[in-house]
């Protein structure tokens, strides 16, 4: 019985998440806490973390939740997650942080990957452009979460990198910006 109680604590666990995550029932833009959809993608993306990825997050929680399309950021934490955990192989470490740069919500995920070769980085958000090897790859990733972040969400989408470090910034305004286009 403490089995079956233990796995239905789980699968609800899973199912609340997949709520947040695809956030279905909810309005598409709305006022937001980051963590709560960093949370609900890291546990969606929990099965492709290799046993050797230590998962480090360090949130100020002392944030304000921002206007967001949630669905959408959520996509922007899988696209960039996802590449990061590519980029490190099956070791290393894998940081989601939050905080403030200036006015604005930064959330920063850092891989202690390769980093990115200087010939690459003018190319990485450009559609259809990747490193992958064909087939494992579209070149989207990066393409919609500029979009996503630029456009729909007026912030904006800076990587820093080095061998052994790559970060990727988001920055979210915490008040509401114009329209989207």
């Amino acid at each position: 019985m403490r089995e079956i109680g233990d796995a239905v604590t789980r699968i609800s666990g899973l199912v609340g998440a997949a709520r947040q995550y695809s956030q279905l029932d909810r309005a598409p833009h709305r006022v937001v806490d980051v963590h709560d959809l960093l949370d609900a993608t890291l546990v969606m993306v929990k099965g492709k973390i290799p046993a050797q990825v230590k998962l480090v997050r360090e949130y100020d929680r002392s944030l304000p939740p921002v206007p967001a399309y949630a669905a959408e950021l959520n996509q922007v934490w899988t696209n960039l997650i996802d590449n990061a955990l590519g980029a490190m192989g099956e070791k290393g470490v894998l940081t989601v942080r939050t905080g403030r740069v200036g006015d604005l919500l930064a959330v920063e995920i850092t891989d202690t990957g390769p980093g990115i070769p200087p010939d690459v980085r003018p190319r990485i958000f450009e559609p259809f452009f990747t490193t992958k090897p064909v087939g494992a790859g579209t070149g989207l990733g990066l393409d919609i979460s500029y979009r996503i972040v630029v456009h729909k969400h007026h912030g904006d989408i800076r990587v820093e990198t080095e061998p052994g470090r790559t970060t990727f910034r988001v920055l979210l305004p915490v008040t509401e910006g114009p329209p989207p286009a």
